[in-house]
């Protein structure tokens, strides 16, 4: 019977080596390049086999061989699963569960196969810029997709925003990711760009650039979220980072004069916010003040006239009964109350000799006391 060459051609008779040998060893029977016949090749096939088996190829050997065979192909079922990896476990190429790190067991191929995803390691997907190698790196970004980074915002302006997306395999449902995506890393991008550009169009410039640069982050990271469970991707999306946000190259020294002056601004505000936190204060204190101080002397002048009163009425109630007493009580104190700090001459009132009244000498003690004292 014919036999062909899987060298592509007729092998010739003097070739060496594996072209000019037969396959199990020998060399061709016969002269030139004719093959061996096929009923010569089992034979000898059979002829090993009696050895192996002294009994004979019955069927208890071939039932023996049949077993030996099926042992093997079961053995090799076995399979070991990573410490941050999850298996997929498929039977005739459909989804029967996921199997945990360790050894674990599946139908071997043909009928079942396994697929293992790494659930534990981090991704990063870069949106509007690609990072040079480190021996040609000049800064941390590289501003080489335009066509990704510049997103038009709500008031009609452009915003070139370059963010990073990391992103991991969700362990709950790793077969979702394997099975219902035909490309995740590309579709994580896809819907990361769609997202930040939804989250963009919202806003306006100004606020972009200042005030709601972290508000974005998790706003456009609550959407993508969505937007991937929606799928049933598998992807759990981990954190949203923004890079930078700024106008267009054009445009960009204009803008950056109109935030440095909403900066002023903002710092001329807080500075005299603060100046009328300290000075209103001081003068709500201060008018607290002389409103006590004025409480206090109403109080003070009030008191004083009710005692003056009281006073009044008990030395009222004395006049009444002894007048003349009271009367002459009341002189004698108004009398030491004026003339207490005076200089005094006393006259006596009796007539002299000549029928008339005189002066009585009178030695200003007090005062010569305090002469002598200074001359001392």
């Amino acid at each position: 019977m014919p036999w062909s060459s899987q060298g592509g051609g007729p092998r010739k008779p003097n070739d060496n080596g594996p072209w000019g040998q037969s396959p199990w060893g020998g060399g061709p029977s016969g002269g030139g390049g004719v093959p061996p016949d096929l009923e010569e090749l089992l034979r000898r096939g059979q002829e090993g086999l009696r050895q192996i088996l002294p009994s004979g190829l019955g069927g208890r050997g071939i039932a023996i061989l049949a077993l030996l065979t099926l042992l093997a192909w079961l053995a090799s079922g076995f399979y070991t699963v990573g410490p941050n990896e999850v298996g997929l476990n498929l039977i005739f190429g459909k989804y029967r569960g996921k199997t945990q790190a360790g050894l674990n067991y599946n139908l071997p191929s043909p009928i079942g196969t396994v697929v293992k995803l790494a659930v534990t390691d981090r991704n990063a997907v870069d949106i509007g810029f690609r990072e040079q190698p480190a021996a040609s790196r000049r800064g941390p970004l590289t501003p080489e997709a335009p066509e990704e980074s510049l997103m038009l915002t709500g008031d009609e302006n452009i915003a070139d925003v370059k963010f990073r997306v990391f992103w991991q395999i969700d362990p709950a449902h790793p077969e979702d990711y394997a099975f219902n995506v035909a490309n995740p890393p590309a579709t994580v991008k896809a819907v990361a760009e769609s997202a930040m550009r939804e989250i963009v169009g919202q806003s306006q410039i100004q606020k972009i650039l200042t005030a709601d640069r972290k508000l974005i982050e998790p706003a456009s990271q609550q959407l993508m979220q969505k937007v991937l469970d929606d799928y049933h991707s598998g992807v759990l999306v981990l954190q949203v980072l923004l890079l930078s946000v700024d106008p267009p190259a054009s445009v960009i020294g204009a803008f950056r004069d109109v935030t440095a002056a909403q900066q002023d601004l903002q710092r001329l505000v807080n500075e005299a916010e603060a100046k009328a936190n300290s000075v209103v204060p001081e003068a709500r204190g201060a008018s607290a003040r002389i409103i006590q101080e004025a409480e206090a002397y109403r109080e003070q002048v009030v008191a004083e006239a009710q005692g003056q009163a009281a006073r009044f009425d008990q030395i009222y109630e004395q006049y009444k009964r002894a007048p003349s007493v009271t009367r002459q009580r009341l002189y004698l104190e108004t009398m030491e109350r004026v003339l207490g700090g005076a200089e005094k001459v006393i006259v006596d009132e009796a007539p002299n000799v000549s029928g008339g009244g005189s002066v009585v000498p009178y030695l200003p003690l007090p005062g010569f006391s305090s002469t002598q004292g200074g001359r001392k």
